[in-house]
């Protein structure tokens, strides 16, 4: 296929902002495809008139912001789907459930997926609950991901601490702030592949081993990119060691969150499970970060799927989307809606 892989400018006319991009680009090459590399920044003339210009059979859509936007990657696979080209991972619908995780968390109420209790705190100070809080609390932005806004200060026990926390969040981050009930216990990470016939990869455990004693055992932002930081040297991804009884009722749990939030071609469930052996959904993420170090990587090698492979998938798993869309049977139902209305 001729595709193009969609990539972010960390500035205008600068480089491109994420090493996933060579490496992805390398992988769809070493698949026989014709590959060539797209990187915006804000500009939606540059980005239409370029994608217009390029005329690819698939865009391999790594851009999760736009320009001083961080939740511009709603607008992008918008502009996307205006345009009619097939794309990788998730639409405008799933990009937004993931942004709101409050809305996540009702989405997956309705399932019967637990979930920590919450409550929202905005910045026009409305008040909106899920649950009955008990302390310790965690309290995040309610619309960021790459864990901006989360580190140690976040776990909070005080109802002092928690209202310093969101005004520092409603200050700083200019979001509203996500409360939520602190799960104390082991933290796992489920890659899921696919889309009707989606499969869970094997569970990939957070060890906190190595962070210094008092440290809470959360992943901020420190500890994923930060290399020098004593919270990035002390946490390590690791393939779960986990009873098969566990093992199967956690990759149960991501595939019903993963279909909860309509979740498309590739994703990853972050989960907390207790002693007591229960478990809870932390974060949907919809098109998980895709370097070949990362969690999702290093669940696929486990399944048997080496990068190059699994990054072909994805895209394979894209194309087929688009065309059972776009299939000759859909446009005859469509068709014949249409001439039953009309008569």
């Amino acid at each position: 296929m001729k595709i193009t892989v969609l990539a972010y400018l960390d500035k205008e006319d600068g480089e491109i902002a994420d090493i996933v991009v060579g490496q992805v680009a390398a992988a769809l090459r070493k698949g026989g495809h014709r590959v060539s590399v797209f990187g915006v920044h804000g500009d939606p003339r540059k980005l239409i008139s370029g994608l217009i210009r390029r005329q690819p059979e698939l865009v391999f859509n790594l851009m999760e912001m736009f320009g001083g936007n961080l939740l511009g990657a709603v607008p992008v696979v918008g502009a996307l789907d205006l345009l009619g080209l097939p794309y990788t991972g998730a639409g405008p619908g799933e990009y937004y459930l993931q942004e709101d995780k409050a809305l996540t968390k009702k989405l997956l109420a309705f399932d019967g997926i637990a979930y920590p209790d919450f409550a929202v705190f905005s910045q026009n100070e409305d008040l909106e609950t899920g649950g009955k809080l008990r302390m310790p609390l965690f309290v995040k932005p309610l619309r960021m991901d790459a864990s901006i806004g989360i580190g140690a200060h976040s776990l909070v026990h005080s109802p002092q601490a928690m209202m310093e926390r969101i005004q520092d969040i409603h200050r700083k981050v200019h979001d509203s702030a996500l409360v939520e009930e602190y799960i104390e216990g082991r933290e796992f990470y489920v890659g899921v592949l696919g889309n009707q016939n989606a499969e869970a990869l094997p569970p990939i455990e957070m060890n906190f081993s190595g962070l210094p004693d008092g440290v809470p055992h959360i992943l901020g932002g420190k500890a994923k990119w930060n290399e020098r930081s004593a919270e990035f040297k002390g946490t390590q991804a690791e393939l779960a060691d986990v009873p098969d009884e566990l093992r199967a009722r956690m990759q149960k749990v991501a595939l019903d969150a993963y279909r909860a939030l309509r979740v498309r071609d590739y994703g990853r469930i972050d989960l907390r499970v207790t002693e007591t052996g229960d478990i809870y959904v932390i974060e949907v993420n919809a098109s998980c970060y895709l370097e070949q170090t990362s969690e999702f990587a290093q669940a696929s090698a486990a399944h048997g799927l080496d990068y190059p492979t699994l990054i072909n998938r994805i895209a394979e798993l894209a194309l087929e989307r688009h065309q059972r869309r776009n299939s000759p049977w859909l446009h005859r139902r469509t068709r014949r809606k249409r001439e039953h209305a009309t008569v």
